[in-house]
């Protein structure tokens, strides 16, 4: 089974979950009691959003990243919904703007503050409404702005464009009516193009959501899902679930195919909720159990066997609920590669919970941290509703690196780049336009400088200069993401080359200085 394997290699291999201490976690938070099936918790660099109880309707509190300890009874709260909060969830473009779906049958847009909130929230700055029965989750669309999806138990999947100026939108650009029974989970692949959605009817669907069309539909009668995840760009769906024998219940799924799990696999027998995250970037996979305090992880592979068991972290402290901060929010510095936040009611607990991949280098580690999905948005919501489809944009997590927004198909170089070969800018066809363009001196002299740099080395080494690597051991880029990669490989062996000229320069000054002092010697005799 895939938590004996046999030994592979794999920098994720010694992953393990380090837990905040008491003052860095967040004490007395009110947490719901509410038995809805969902996460209860949203979190982005600069706010921690988490269901709460409150009498007369519901509400959610938002704390500020770093206001840990002990909360005040008194913090205020967002409190606009007349019926219980079900999901939350931060808009992925701007930090300052959540939404929330209630019983209330309602779906919320609320602007947050930069300030310390001083009193509570009770006025949306939009207010969507358009099902008739309670809402129980709601998704952000992963690479167009302002484009909401909303699912509610009167089996309705509505999509909002909030790109409008009205308060108060009564009408939907999309209902999807294909599902029998309430959707218990909603997942988008990579570009937001397809949406996978598993049903109470035990049946898995994959729908192009412009269209409102069934592509697949698994009904597996021996894996009853409740959650189901895209797992990022290698074609396959993840679901857990209970097997026939009630045991809880983890498959794999072939996109184009859902006919049979391509894996299928029971853990154990526990009746909690399993909640399925997965990490794009380092291609693992989190299995979190509600009810108990356990975190499984995974490594994906494309080829057989597929999954790979890493470790898995334990704790005598059952969740609630969690919560995972983006990428952008880690500390890179702790070789930290994932972050949850654990809702846990009984002691009134939020608890940080960071994976870290154990390095003794405090250096920037390249290998674990590929360029990321950023917090702007490759589309508009009217580009996106008339049909184009675009990978999020990425940005590198390196320190220093400003934070500069890529689109996969349109790069920018840093000012650094003057030195660089046109040719591997011009390549792509004119797709990595320069924001500020270089004067033709500057390209002129840039060319002349590696011309030198060129001269100075052997000729076996001169093949790897313009690429940054051998080209007779690494093919060329077949995607866009290999192609950023390439390029600030290329980045990195520049800044290498520079600093080995400047050494050389240096020992060349070192050297005339020494030559000038014996000639004055020799001449004094």
């Amino acid at each position: 089974m895939s938590w004996h394997p046999q030994y592979r290699s794999s920098k994720f291999r010694h992953v393990y979950g380090k837990v905040a201490s008491k003052e860095k976690c967040y004490d007395c938070v009110p947490i719901t009691r509410n038995v809805h099936d969902n996460h209860f918790c949203a979190v982005n660099p600069n706010f921690i959003a988490v269901v709460t109880e409150c009498a007369g309707g519901g509400a959610f509190l938002v704390i500020p990243i770093k206001q840990t300890g002990k909360l005040d009874p008194r913090y205020p709260k967002v409190c606009g919904h007349k019926g219980n909060v079900l999901d939350i969830k931060w808009n992925p473009f701007n930090d300052f703007v959540i939404a929330s779906c209630s019983e209330d049958t309602t779906v919320k847009i609320w602007d947050i503050p930069n300030q310390l909130l001083k009193r509570n929230i009770t006025s949306p700055k939009k207010e969507l409404l358009g099902h008739a029965r309670r809402v129980g989750l709601i998704e952000w669309h992963p690479t167009a702005d302002n484009i909401l999806f909303s699912s509610g138990y009167d089996y309705k999947i509505m999509i909002w464009n909030l790109d409008v100026k009205e308060t108060v939108i009564s009408k939907p650009v999309k209902i999807l009516d294909t599902h029998e029974d309430v959707v218990l989970s909603m997942s988008f692949n990579t570009d937001g193009s397809l949406l996978a959605t598993a049903c109470r009817d035990r049946k898995i669907r994959v729908l192009d959501p412009r269209a409102g069309a069934v592509l697949q539909e698994a009904s597996y009668k021996s894996h009853r899902v409740n959650k189901v995840l895209f797992l990022g760009n290698m074609k396959k769906l993840f679901s857990t679930g209970t097997s026939r024998w009630n045991n809880r219940q983890i498959a794999l799924w072939d996109e184009n195919d859902l006919s049979v799990p391509l894996l299928e696999e029971d853990l154990d027998g526990s009746s909690g909720l399993l909640f399925p995250i997965y990490d794009s970037d380092t291609h693992m996979l989190y299995v979190v159990g509600k009810g108990d305090g356990n975190i499984r992880y995974y490594e994906i592979s494309p080829e057989k066997p597929y999954l790979n068991y890493l470790m898995e972290y334990h704790s005598h402290l059952p969740q609630k609920g969690i919560g995972m901060m983006p990428k952008r929010g880690l500390d890179v510095s702790a070789c930290e590669i994932f972050r949850f936040y654990k809702l846990i009611p009984t002691k009134s607990l939020i608890e940080p919970i960071s994976m870290i991949v154990p390095r003794r280098s405090e250096s920037y580690q390249e290998d674990i941290y590929p360029l990321t999905a950023a917090a702007q948005p490759a589309l508009t919501a009217q580009e996106w509703l008339n049909g184009i489809n675009k990978g999020p944009l990425l940005v590198s997590l390196r320190p220093g690196s400003g934070g500069v927004n890529f689109l996969p198909q349109f790069l920018e170089p840093e000012p650094l780049m003057k030195t660089t070969d046109l040719s591997q800018q011009q390549g792509g066809g004119g797709r990595m336009p320069l924001k500020d363009k270089q004067k033709p001196r500057d390209i002129e002299d840039g060319r002349k400088q590696q011309v030198k740099v060129e001269e100075k080395m052997p000729k076996n080494e001169q093949m790897c200069l313009s690429s940054g690597f051998d080209i007779f051991e690494c093919p060329p880029p077949k995607t866009e993401n290999e192609l950023l990669q390439m390029f600030y490989r290329q980045q990195e062996e520049i800044r290498r080359l520079r600093e080995l000229v400047n050494q050389r320069d240096v020992q060349i000054k070192q050297l005339e200085l020494e030559l000038r002092n014996l000639c004055m010697d020799t001449g004094s005799y």
